[in-house]
């Protein structure tokens, strides 16, 4: 792949004896949710803040909104996003008996997904993190960027990020979601840019249907 030449082949995190090293499936959920609208930087924070302030999700859980609002108000959005992470965790361990997302690990990607989009404020790219961040699923997301740059690529024609992950996944080599995912981002934040993409770097300009529109 061109991008793999230009960004590198992307390593997933890893032991010291080389076996990967997936996050916690909550810890994944609740961090992909703190990320929406805000930058990394941001949601880190706000992540970092949530995990020193609360022991155990069940402190989460029982913590009051506008203090929980207040611990993770680095990332914005706090209000809307306590109520979220908290309603989440009341139907995880209404449905489960605990707050444990574990047992996804022994379901196939469709029942995963399921599940996932059945808990209320869960969409389609967070649940597709949780998959491909924490279980190593061949699946890739479809973030801002990577909708941006599938769309100019002429990879799909799609207005919603959505329509772009069901006409993308069929196009990707098997085992090059992951690499995929994160230098579509690569490019997307450094080249691709939403307002005032720099077409003239760009690795796939030769192939690339809208880079001759934009330098014009």
């Amino acid at each position: 792949m061109q991008l793999e030449q230009c960004f590198g082949i992307p390593q997933r995190p890893h032991t010291p004896d080389g076996l990967p090293l997936y996050p916690d499936l909550l810890d994944e959920l609740v961090g992909t949710v703190l990320s929406q609208n805000t930058t990394d930087h941001n949601s880190s924070r706000a992540f970092r803040a949530l995990k020193a302030a609360f022991p155990t999700w069940e402190a989460v859980l029982a913590a009051d909104l506008a203090e929980l609002a207040q611990v993770i108000r680095p990332g914005g959005l706090a209000h809307l996003k306590a109520a979220r992470i908290q309603e989440i965790l009341a139907a995880i361990g209404e449905r489960r008996g605990s707050l444990s997302l574990d047992f996804l690990r022994d379901l196939d990607d469709a029942s995963a997904l399921d599940f996932l989009l059945s808990l209320k404020g869960v969409g389609l790219k967070t649940a597709t993190c949780v998959l491909l961040f924490g279980l190593g699923r061949d699946l890739c997301p479809v973030d801002t960027h990577v909708h941006r740059v599938a769309n100019r690529l002429g990879l799909v024609r799609a207005k919603h990020p959505d329509d772009t992950f069901a006409q993308l996944s069929p196009q990707i080599p098997k085992g090059k979601a992951y690499s995929l995912h994160v230098n579509f981002i690569r490019l997307g934040k450094r080249i691709c840019k939403a307002r005032m993409p720099e077409c003239s770097r760009c690795p796939l300009r030769r192939t690339c249907p809208s880079a001759p529109l934009r330098q014009r």
